[in-house]
């Protein structure tokens, strides 16, 4: 009960533009904590905040603290096509506030986030699908890399050195600088504006600074004279006012924009779950509405309407190949609907009158009509997605290594090198070569390496990672691979092949096995239901023959039935051929009860004359995935939807323990949680929509290949290779590209810390720094591009 202590919250998202690296995260989170009663979870992937907040505060006061902190905020407006009918109650659901959401953020039909597109550094939010936001920063990567590669050339080979070289850098080198530069200085400066210090801030002042320096140099020092050379001496020159940085202001904003733009790929990837898995919902649907002045009785006609029209008690059409619009019980007709996307069992399930069905599910086999009973956000749909947004702003907290290190790193750098200038000066050296030596600072510990360390690995690492069938989306998804101890997989689709095959085929005595199966396909091979085309194609590879059927008749859910030869036969269920007067031998029917696949049965003159066992089968190779999960550290699990004795089967030929069988989508996420509030780190394998939401909430999401986009869009690895042994080849391959990651960082921040004090010494004028910095960076493109034979 609301109290006035405890006044009713609400809960909204806002899109955040400006964000560029998890220290803007935490600014964001930190302004709007500052509100009384005020809750806030960042994305930087999705560049969104979900926030809650009592009613007493204002929409505007939220998107106002968000202005403090130095970026911009909007509210996600709901979409009117996925509205809930007004008079449609909230529905309790696992994992869902018990307060209706502000945000449309996961319903159908929602408007794109910021992900699709995000905000590229210095940049306008992308409006579509992400390809706008990448345009402005590679044009600026391309046009800066075309300018500073003959900048470099000529300041590094002597050789090159014309007459007036000088003036051709700058000219080259200023748009660079200024307009190349551009996201940085104008991150460094928004930061300022709020005193915080970032690595844009160490960009931008060691560029801007050394770029400046050249300009005093060149106007009103020596460099400007006809015939200047660059002279290779390590220390601070003795001629101050002599010497020019264009060659390293220029390569440090090229090599940091190459940095922006890898992350960016990486970036973009994530958040486009929630829209692949709405969209699997129709965008429109067959309403029976009664038309004007016809009879009370008369038949209702259909009626096509946008999806945003449904309303609950509203009767709809769904034929064969459709998907259900809404949640809902069916009102007449009989059919099979497959519902492997939410459960994860291959074999459709029978409906009839009465019976509930799922939003996004397909029927097969028959045209039912449903009475909806929850439409738009209240769908189970929509509320898995909402469950796969919750489990992504939970994962999206993890902060980047190098963002971690810049932030004492920055302003120890600045410090030293103001320092630096001022002993220079004290001990009575000249205002130029202080300047040069604090420059030299500035400029070796521009972070270039440590600006590539991440981006260049994983471009490396997924480069291979794609070669070998195995996508991996960012930097974060590495960083869980570390610790992962526990592996939770799917059964169907990832450790079976998700397709009904014919298994063992049981005759009566007195009856040809290959006969009856050929009875049995020249039945199937009229029907295009699951099943049937298991009994078609079990026939067809085994070579048998199959007469001509005549007379067939489908009976929706049971079986059907047809002429064969002048004998009227029958397949389907055990059931339905007893209730066709047909008897059912004592054998055969311990075979049913024994069996851990679904039992079909053929008969004719009255007796059933063969079993079929029709199932999933395991994939090759799996027995070998799971041993190498194993001899990897990690505890293998068997996660399933389907039912205990076929699960119990498959898990005890792969050699796993441990089983959780006949789970929903809900039930899946629960397993996972629980696991990890015991202290476990655990990774999650799948290929449906019903493995969605505990795929987000995984340290780890492991998305087969063949499975659904939903499913990939929700995981850190998605593999292309649909075999099992791409599992572990995945996981080796993120733990190989988080190892050199680490030794990335590990050395170039070795090298700042070595480097920095012979720059502060004089030991190193700011052409040998860059020079080195450069060098660092080349370190760190070698050492990433070992993983091309991992």
């Amino acid at each position: 009960m609301t109290t006035l202590d405890t006044p009713p919250l609400r809960t909204i998202d806002l899109d955040i533009e400006g964000m560029t690296c998890a220290s803007c995260v935490g600014r964001v989170e930190k302004r709007l904590g500052r509100l009384d009663g005020v809750e806030a979870a960042v994305n930087l992937a999705t560049e969104r905040a979900r926030v809650t907040f009592p009613t007493s505060t204002s929409i505007e006061a939220l998107v106002e603290a968000v202005k403090q902190a130095g970026y911009a905020a909007t509210p996600v407006e709901q979409a009117d096509a996925a509205a809930p009918a007004p008079h449609a109650a909230p529905v309790p659901f696992v994992g869902s506030s018990a307060e209706p959401a502000v945000s449309a953020g996961v319903v159908p039909g929602a408007s794109p986030s910021a992900a699709d597109g995000g905000l590229a550094p210095g940049g306008a939010r992308a409006s579509g699908n992400g390809r706008e936001a990448s345009d402005p920063l590679m044009t600026r990567l391309i046009v800066s890399a075309v300018l500073t590669l003959p900048v470099v050339v000529i300041a590094m080979v002597p050789a090159f050195q014309f007459t007036y070289w000088q003036w051709l850098s700058l000219t080259l080198a200023a748009p660079v600088v200024v307009w190349g530069g551009w996201p940085f200085h104008r991150a460094a400066w928004q930061n300022l504006r709020h005193g915080a210090l970032t690595m844009d801030t160490l960009v931008s002042l060691g560029t801007l600074t050394a770029f400046a320096w050249s300009l005093w140099s060149l106007f009103f020092g020596h460099a400007g004279m006809p015939g200047m050379t660059h002279e290779w001496s390590f220390g601070v020159r003795g001629t101050p006012g002599g010497d020019i940085y264009l060659e390293v202001a220029a390569g440090v904003i090229t090599i940091l924009l190459l940095g922006r733009v890898l992350e960016a790929k990486s970036k973009r990837r994530a958040g486009k779950s929630l829209r692949t898995l709405l969209e699997l919902a129709p965008r429109e649907v067959s309403v029976l509405r009664a038309a004007a002045g016809t009879p009370e009785h008369a038949a209702d006609a259909e009626v096509r309407v946008p999806i945003s029209a449904l309303r609950p008690g509203d009767r709809f059409v769904v034929r064969p190949g459709e998907r259900i619009a809404a949640d809902g019980v069916v009102a007449d007709g009989e059919a099979s609907v497959d519902e492997s996307m939410l459960t994860g069992e291959p074999a459709p399930v029978d409906v009839a009158a009465g019976t509930a069905v799922t939003a996004a599910t397909i029927v097969h086999g028959g045209s039912i009509v449903v009475t909806a009973t929850r439409v738009g956000a209240d769908t189970r749909l929509a509320q898995i997605a909402r469950l796969v947004e919750d489990a992504q702003l939970g994962k999206s907290r993890a902060q980047r290594l190098a963002d971690r290190i810049s932030a004492v790193f920055v302003p120890i750098v600045i410090a030293i090198a103001v320092g630096t200038a001022i002993v220079w000066i004290a001990t009575g050296s000249p205002v130029e070569q202080a300047i040069t030596a604090a420059v030299a600072v500035l400029v070796i510990a521009c972070p270039c390496a440590l600006g590539l360390a991440t981006p260049m690995a994983i471009l490396v690492g997924t480069g291979r990672g794609a070669e070998r069938g195995i996508l991996i989306t960012g930097p974060e998804t590495l960083d869980r691979t570390a610790g992962i101890d526990t592996i939770l997989l799917d059964k169907t689709g990832t450790l079976t092949t998700g397709r009904m095959r014919l298994g063992e085929v049981t005759p009566t005595a007195g009856t040809d096995a290959s006969i009856a199966l050929g009875v049995a396909a020249a039945l199937e091979r009229r029907s295009e239901h699951p099943i049937a085309r298991a009994v078609v194609d079990g026939a067809a590879e085994r070579g048998v023959s199959v007469p001509e059927a005549q007379e067939f008749r489908a009976h929706a859910g049971l079986g059907v039935t047809a002429t064969v030869d002048g004998a009227r036969a029958a397949v389907g269920r055990p059931a339905f051929l007893e209730g066709l007067g047909m008897t059912l031998p004592a054998a055969l029917a311990e075979r049913v009860a024994a069996s851990d696949a679904t039992a079909v049965g053929v008969g004719w003159d009255g007796q059933v004359r063969a079993l079929l066992e029709v199932g999933d089968s395991i994939r090759p190779g799996a027995r070998e995935a799971v041993d190498r999960l194993r001899a990897q550290g990690l505890e293998p699990i068997l996660l399933t939807g389907d039912a205990r004795r076929p699960a119990e089967r498959v898990a005890a030929e792969l050699g796993i323990d441990r089983v959780h069988a006949e789970v929903s989508p809900e039930g899946k996420l629960a397993a996972v949680t629980e696991l990890q509030a015991a202290g476990r780190k655990t990774a999650m394998v799948g290929d449906g929509v019903n493995d969605a939401a505990a795929l987000a909430a995984a340290d780890l999401g492991i998305a087969m290949g063949g499975g659904t986009d939903a499913a990939a869009s929700a995981s850190d690895l998605a593999l292309t290779r649909d075999e099992p042994g791409a599992i572990p080849d995945a996981i080796s391959l993120a733990r190989a590209t988080l190892g050199t990651i680490r030794g990335n960082l590990f050395w170039a921040f070795a090298y700042n810390v070595a480097a920095i004090p012979l720059a502060a010494a004089g030991f190193l004028n700011p052409m040998i720094a860059g020079a080195a910095m450069a060098f660092s960076s080349i370190f760190v493109v070698l050492n990433s591009l070992r993983l091309r034979r991992a």
